[in-house]
């Protein structure tokens, strides 16, 4: 008997874990109406859990996050993966929120892909907690997040920038767009990126008031979150640096 009894409980603690970590896929409206999808990894009912919100790369969608969303996950956070209108496609994951923009006619620049991030983040404040909203961005969105956080600081309790920068020029913001809005950031900021991208951030990560953190790698690294890819052989020492983080200003418990 013992031999069954022990199978069933293998079985049933497989299927616990594969539903722990389930995606359920979500729409919302963005701040001019363009309906919005993102993948929402919720494993914990607590009212008060808190959410982080991820932000994709150019060219890509919210695929980016598969295999970062679940680790997050075991560190305590909900989290919900959002299609920016600015992307495409990553990891067999296309992005509903580019295609859906692109057939209503409208401007998918990196610029007007911060609408959608701007609404993310109200809509995880008003539905998904009661206590803290964390906003992750990489590369262009790694930029906006930055800025938001600076000029709307109530929106968000902690910040993550993988390869931030100053994109925006050619959008008509001035060269320092993103550094002359950081001052004003109020939560606990953590930038990283590639090793040669440093100099792309270090004036905005200077203007930062703090609490602050950041990580460079001693070897090349990887441009924005997909640098937390165990693909790539020095994801360990970003996720190392990511979870300190967390642990130390956002009430994260370390995993692995």
């Amino acid at each position: 008997m013992k031999r069954p009894l022990s199978i069933l409980a293998l079985v049933c603690a497989l299927v616990f874990a594969s539903a722990a970590f389930a995606l359920q896929t979500i729409t919302f409206p963005s701040l001019d109406g363009l309906e919005i999808t993102a993948d929402l990894y919720a494993p914990h009912r607590d009212k008060a859990a808190p959410v982080i919100v991820l932000f994709h790369q150019a060219g890509w969608s919210r695929g980016e996050y598969r295999e970062i969303a679940p680790w997050l996950n075991r560190m305590g956070y909900n989290c919900l993966a959002v299609d920016q209108r600015s992307g495409h496609e990553v990891n067999d994951v296309p992005n509903a929120t580019a295609a859906r923009a692109e057939k209503a006619g409208k401007s998918t620049t990196y610029l007007d892909a911060r609408k959608d991030m701007i609404a993310a983040l109200k809509y995880a404040q008003k539905n998904l907690t009661t206590g803290r909203v964390i906003g992750w961005g990489s590369s262009y969105s790694a930029g906006l997040i930055l800025e938001i956080a600076g000029r709307q600081p109530d929106l968000m309790d902690g910040v993550l920038a993988f390869s931030p920068g100053e994109y925006f020029a050619r959008f008509g913001r001035s060269e320092d767009w993103v550094r002359s809005a950081v001052g004003n950031i109020e939560a606990p900021v953590f930038i990283t990126s590639a090793r040669s991208e440093k100099g792309n951030w270090q004036a905005i990560y200077d203007a930062i008031p703090g609490p602050k953190a950041s990580y460079i790698p001693n070897t090349k690294g990887n441009h924005g979150s997909r640098a937390l890819w165990k693909k790539f052989d020095d994801s360990a020492g970003y996720r190392d640096a990511v979870a300190e983080f967390l642990v130390r200003y956002l009430g994260g418990r370390k995993a692995k």
